[in-house]
């Protein structure tokens, strides 16, 4: 029986019992509930002049409800498909089962993988996830924290794209929702100024471990391209590049490093900064821009890796099927996004309520193929 013949069956009754003036107020409610097609618990309460209390415990098959009614009600309510008000019961139960995702850029493999592990978490702990890109503007960012904090999730999951030197200023976004009782992981891009957990990359070892590589290989003349100079983790990268060098007695200079903001041109970024025939190994902060060097340096007439190497971060499709394919950083972000989503999910429904708040740190690990030499090609 579907919702239109649910309204004639009540008018029918209704009118059997002492005429259409005899219809109860409850009886014209279930009718207009269902009229637009839609049951509802009130519609089938009317239906069986029973209280919505009666019904609920019936369709959850509660124990305090007859047998006979129970079968009853529930073989109404799928026949006329009813479903659950999934709105209305998180409001009383004051959850929502959502966690809001919040990354700077939807375009990054890494990311797409960290979205990747948070949903299937999610998914197999019974939470959907509202997933929302900043696109590297601190702006948008903040007009999403405020949207989140309005009660729409119960937890959230971000990797901020504030830089150093802003974020004493948008601390307060984060701190509103840890006020308001909303759970906070920050993954990848943290920061120590807000108590939460964290899920990070060591990105000191990943920039160790890659310009490591490089010295293996019997490259030493190096350079540094960073798309992302506004965040911290360059920085530690930065920093594991410096410590492989000291150990070979190589001095660190800034020249090595080219900083792209979003609106430069790679081209005459490197060109301005570098002189790529003195170099023979490049070590590149993400993907993208690591086949877009790969690409420039062919243009230019340089053969990867026999005139430079080449590593990038962030192991995807692109530098999988590059020509030829990129030795890369993989940051494991699959597994960044199960960790940070458990994490969350423990914190929302008390598990680690009363947990201190923790930091873990994922180790990476280098995948070499073909844009940097092999040891038998650095000694031939």
């Amino acid at each position: 029986m579907g919702g239109l013949s649910l309204v004639k069956f009540h008018l029918e009754c209704s009118c059997h019992k002492g005429g259409f003036d005899d219809i109860k107020l409850l009886s014209f409610r279930a009718i207009f509930m269902v009229s637009m097609n839609k049951l509802t618990l009130k519609a089938i309460a009317a239906h069986f002049n029973v209280s919505v209390s009666t019904v609920s415990k019936a369709i959850n098959d509660s124990h305090e409800i007859s047998e006979e009614l129970k079968v009853k009600i529930r073989k109404f309510a799928k026949q006329n498909h009813y479903k659950p008000n999934r709105v209305a019961l998180n409001l009383l139960n004051r959850n929502t089962k959502t966690i809001g995702v919040v990354i700077p850029n939807i375009l990054n493999y890494f990311f797409v993988q960290v979205l990747f592990g948070i949903e299937q978490v999610a998914d197999e702990r019974g939470y959907s996830i509202i997933t929302c890109s900043t696109n590297e503007s601190l702006g948008k960012e903040v007009k999403i924290l405020d949207f989140l904090c309005s009660g729409s999730v119960d937890g959230v999951i971000i990797s901020t794209v504030a830089g150093e030197a802003q974020l004493s200023e948008h601390i307060a976004h984060f701190q509103e929702l840890l006020q308001k009782q909303i759970p906070l992981v920050m993954f990848d891009r943290v920061t120590e100024m807000i108590e939460c957990d964290k899920v990070v990359v060591d990105d000191i070892e990943a920039g160790y471990k890659a310009t490591k590589h490089f010295l293996k290989t019997g490259c030493r003349a190096l350079s540094i391209i960073n798309p992302i100079p506004n965040s911290s983790i360059g920085r530690l990268r930065i920093e594991g590049f410096k410590r492989a060098l000291e150990e070979q007695d190589i001095p660190f200079d800034s020249d090595m490093v080219v900083s792209l903001g979003a609106d430069d041109d790679l081209e005459l970024a490197i060109s301005l900064s570098l002189n790529l025939k003195e170099l023979n190994g490049i070590l590149v902060f993400d993907e993208i821009t690591t086949v877009k060097v790969m690409d420039l340096l062919r243009s230019k007439g340089f053969l990867i890796p026999k005139d430079i190497s080449v590593i990038g971060f962030t192991n995807g499709e692109l530098s999988r099927y590059a020509s030829p394919p990129v030795t890369m950083i993989s940051q494991h972000g699959r597994f960044i996004g199960e960790t940070s989503a458990n994490k969350l999910i423990d914190r929302i429904e008390g598990k680690d309520d009363k947990a201190k708040f923790e930091t873990k740190t994922i180790k990476t690990s280098l995948v070499v193929r073909q844009s940097t030499l092999s040891m038998e090609q650095q000694n031939s």
